[in-house]
């Protein structure tokens, strides 16, 4: 089942084309890699279908439904859920409460209810000490909070925002092994941004490649990254 949807999505700020007529679809159950050089749209582009911003021209459709203009609390309400590339983790509350705050705000639960629903998403990512400063957290737990957060506004698309930044191998492998289980299990269709490729080739069933706000190339990793041009636009001469 086809989730989300752009068609010749398009963005530009004073005339610079920041995302340029991309079109592409995420299916239920899949992880989508979404890949490119710094500068080449790609937060811009999870902005865009999240409705941080609205786009110049194009569409934005979720499970069939036009959202191109819908306010970012609407499309958190229907079920589109993302993490940030630069975590803020409000310093005065605990962990749970942490992810409290994307059941409260995004799905209108209330307190009883946002605190069993983060209660089971952060069981299903192995966090524990729930009630915790985030100062006491490792850059894992925070990062698998920040993930939970997300999982408690219930979506059905999920954008993952360089989460595996900044990770060891051990704990990369960790994270990746449980976004697999996360998209399988709970039916989610998952875009991840990351610079990594191991992780994008371990990790991912199918890659979109932008560059300079454009969609150049799109397919399994193993054919995405024999692609000429996304050789010279980004992986740099090594597939």
């Amino acid at each position: 089942m086809t989730k989300l949807r752009t068609e010749h999505l398009t963005r530009a700020f004073l005339g610079l084309v920041a995302v340029n007529d991309v079109s592409f679809s995420m299916e239920e159950g899949e992880i989508l890699g979404i890949i490119g050089p710094n500068g080449a749209g790609k937060t811009t582009f999870i902005n865009l279908v999240s409705g941080i911003i609205m786009p110049s021209s194009g569409t934005v459709e979720y499970k069939g439904r036009d959202i191109t203009y819908l306010p970012a609390h609407d499309r958190a309400r229907l079920g589109i859920a993302r993490t940030y590339q630069l975590i803020h983790p409000l310093e005065n509350l605990s962990l749970i409460q942490n992810v409290m705050v994307g059941s409260i705000f995004a799905k209108g639960n209330g307190l009883r209810a946002a605190r069993a629903k983060a209660e089971e998403v952060c069981a299903s990512l192995g966090l524990t000490g729930l009630d915790r400063d985030t100062s006491k957290l490792t850059i894992l737990e925070i990062k698998k909070m920040e993930i939970a957060r997300a999982l408690a506004n219930e979506p059905e698309v999920l954008f993952l925002d360089e989460v595996m930044a900044g990770l060891n191998s051990d704990e990369t492998r960790e994270l990746i092994a449980q976004v697999q289980t996360i998209a399988r299990e709970r039916k989610l269709a998952v875009g991840v941004v990351e610079h990594v490729m191991g992780v994008i080739k371990e990790l991912t069933h199918r890659v979109i490649v932008l560059e300079a706000g454009e969609l150049i190339a799109e397919g399994p990793y193993e054919e995405v990254s024999k692609n000429p041009r996304v050789i010279e636009a980004y992986l740099g001469g090594a597939a």
